[in-house]
């Protein structure tokens, strides 16, 4: 028998082939004969029936297209599973398709959720999101956001508290045309963002306090540039005048929304000669080092202590006892904002300041006066 030859042998498939492209529409395979990682705008246009400036108009949210027809453009965009590509967007006009969110503030939980917000505004609208860490009191905070802004060429920016309320970096970014949008501004005249109304909050949670008794109430407040610091204070305030009880200012102390300042805050709150019986802490985290503490000692929550907190981060679950606190519904407050700015972006001139509800979340570290 005659030796077979090399070249007459079998092919082998290489180990790490890759697979077969999925099956595309039927229609624009006979047009293109692409497999579907290739479909372009062209594509879509052809099978919906439209011109490509209408699919555009459609991917990118924009007016002036019927229902229908954007009901139309999208199913075909789905069943092509057409995913327009970042550089040819930005190519197509002079949007960047990038947000920034600005902060500087030390509780990572309220962080955490404000930005799972923002970002599932952007991903819903084909836009990616960039963290920027700033520092809010740094002499040089408005040159280095510019440096950023140009470089980075950001449609937009996303503002957390404090610097939402700084106003020369508000009136820079005016200048430079480009669209901000705030969340829990100190000023209700911001033109766009998401408040609540953190003041009402607080003096129901100081009234569930005094109606379980306690008339030695005291305030761990949040850092002083925050608005919501302002806020949270002046509820406490009137909470406490509506309950009939006169403030002592021993019992109203510093603090700066984190875990640490709320332990240092509370251990100078129970060294008083009269200390409190209820602590209600400017945020979540300031809440958790007040049990820290209050445990620490060998005291027990709410046993002899009560505390509550503001916010409703994920800590709030978490800690033992639960924390009795208000929620903001922070990361749907992340996406409002989002959502506002990118209107404002896309030049409709909707954008606008959202009231958002809040409630209260009563859990076991509150309890009677002891």
């Amino acid at each position: 028998m005659a030796p077979q030859r090399d070249d007459a042998r079998k092919p082998v498939a290489p180990r790490h082939a890759r697979p077969a492209p999925l099956a595309e529409s039927p229609a624009v395979q006979r047009r293109t004969g692409r497999p579907m990682g290739r479909v372009r705008i062209e594509d879509v246009a052809a099978e919906a029936g439209v011109s490509m400036k209408t699919v555009s108009r459609v991917l990118n949210d924009e007016p002036n297209v019927s229902d229908a027809t954007r009901e139309r453009v999208r199913a075909v965009v789905e069943r092509l599973q057409y995913r327009p590509h970042p550089s040819a967007r930005v190519l197509a006009g002079r949007r960047s398709y990038l947000v920034a969110m600005l902060y500087d503030n030390p509780s990572s939980n309220y962080l955490m959720e404000v930005e799972l917000g923002v970002l599932d505004a952007c991903q819903a609208q084909h836009y990616n999101l960039m963290l920027a860490p700033v520092t809010y009191d740094a002499k040089d905070i408005v040159s280095k956001v510019e440096a950023l802004v140009l470089q980075s060429r950001l449609d937009g920016v996303v503002l957390t508290p404090p610097i939402t309320d700084d106003a020369a970096l508000l009136a820079r970014l005016d200048e430079l045309g480009i669209p901000w949008s705030s969340i829990s501004p100190r000023e209700a005249n911001r033109r766009v963002g998401v408040v609540v109304d953190e003041c009402s909050a607080v003096v129901e949670m100081i009234a569930h306090l005094a109606g379980l008794g306690h008339r030695r109430i005291a305030h761990i407040k949040g850092h002083p540039a925050h608005g919501a610091s302002e806020w949270r204070l002046a509820g406490y305030l009137d909470g406490l005048a509506r309950a009939g009880i006169e403030c002592d200012p021993a019992l109203v102390v510093d603090g700066g929304f984190s875990y640490d300042s709320g332990f240092e805050a509370t251990n100078r709150l129970l060294e008083l000669p009269d200390p409190p019986t209820a602590i209600f802490a400017a945020n979540d985290d300031m809440a958790a080092g007040a049990i820290g503490a209050i445990c620490e000692r060998g005291l027990s929550v709410p046993r002899h202590v009560s505390v509550c907190g503001f916010d409703d981060t994920p800590i709030a679950r978490h800690i033992y006892p639960s924390l009795t606190t208000v929620r903001q519904p922070t990361r749907e407050m992340g996406r409002l904002a989002g959502l506002e700015l990118l209107k404002e972006i896309r030049g409709q001139g909707q954008g606008g300041l959202v009231t958002v509800p809040y409630t209260l979340q009563l859990r076991r570290s509150t309890g009677p006066r002891p």
